[in-house]
């Protein structure tokens, strides 16, 4: 779901259930990034003030990218219910003058161990990264719809969609 305001502010919010426990799915959130959408490896400092990192693949850097695409700032861990944080992508000079946005996400136990994910992409004044993370921006990748989709598949499944 995209929510715009008549001020041109945007908040993305992504919801799914998935078959795997709170933990696994803040493991895979915040130290197996290699392993689904787009294979990056991050670092997180996981406590409030703390460094995110989103390092390029080989395959990035290849196509020009710089070896830190995405960065940011822990603002909550409260592991495994919630993580806060800035992002800021530097993908090319549009997005990195963009600045920094602010990514939620909510861990919520259910029945027979399933957990609902919520993603919530606060995207003031970034128009560019809006479009890129929905996924609308034409060979970019599908976004955060492609991202969870992915993660959900490998944590249920054992096997990524593709590759």
């Amino acid at each position: 779901m995209t929510t715009m305001t008549e001020t041109g502010v945007a908040t993305h919010v992504y919801q799914l259930y998935i078959g795997a426990t709170p933990e696994a799915i803040w493991e895979a959130l915040t130290t197996s990034t290699e392993t689904y959408g787009y294979r990056a490896k991050s670092d997180y400092e996981l406590r409030p003030g703390g460094a995110f990192r989103v390092h390029a693949t080989e395959d990035m850097r290849a196509m020009g990218a710089p070896e830190v695409i995405i960065d940011g700032e822990v603002v909550e861990a409260d592991a495994p219910r919630r993580l806060v944080q800035t992002w800021h992508a530097h993908f090319d000079p549009q997005t990195d003058a963009e600045g920094a946005t602010r990514l939620s996400f909510e861990l919520e136990p259910g029945e027979g161990g399933v957990t609902k994910l919520t993603l919530t992409h606060e995207l003031e004044g970034a128009p560019t990264v809006a479009a890129l993370v929905s996924g609308a921006m034409a060979n970019t990748g599908g976004g955060w719809p492609f991202v969870v989709s992915d993660l959900k598949t490998l944590l249920e499944t054992g096997k990524p969609l593709a590759g």
